[in-house]
């Protein structure tokens, strides 16, 4: 079966999630992949605060739609799509 990406928004860092399991939430899983990617030091660093701000700004896209932190996350490929300054 072949995976479909969606495409990259302009200005953006895409993180791709694999997981075995579903995820009760979007912002755990997310969090944990950003500071355990070597691509962007920046979001590698970031603070609780400034990660929480990036889904209050709405600058967490899943499909292209906004995403929510509290978003279930199935099992499997989830492109998600980190809107940048």
């Amino acid at each position: 079966m072949t995976i479909q990406q969606p495409e990259i928004p302009a200005n953006s860092f895409r993180v791709t999630l694999e997981l075995e399991d579903s995820a009760e939430r979007l912002d755990v899983v997310l969090f944990s992949a950003l500071t355990e990617q070597d691509q962007n030091q920046e979001l590698k660093n970031i603070s609780k605060g400034q990660f929480k701000k990036l889904f209050t700004d709405k600058k967490v896209l899943i499909k292209g739609q906004n995403a929510k932190a509290k978003s279930p996350v199935n099992h499997g490929t989830t492109f998600v799509d980190i809107l940048l300054k």
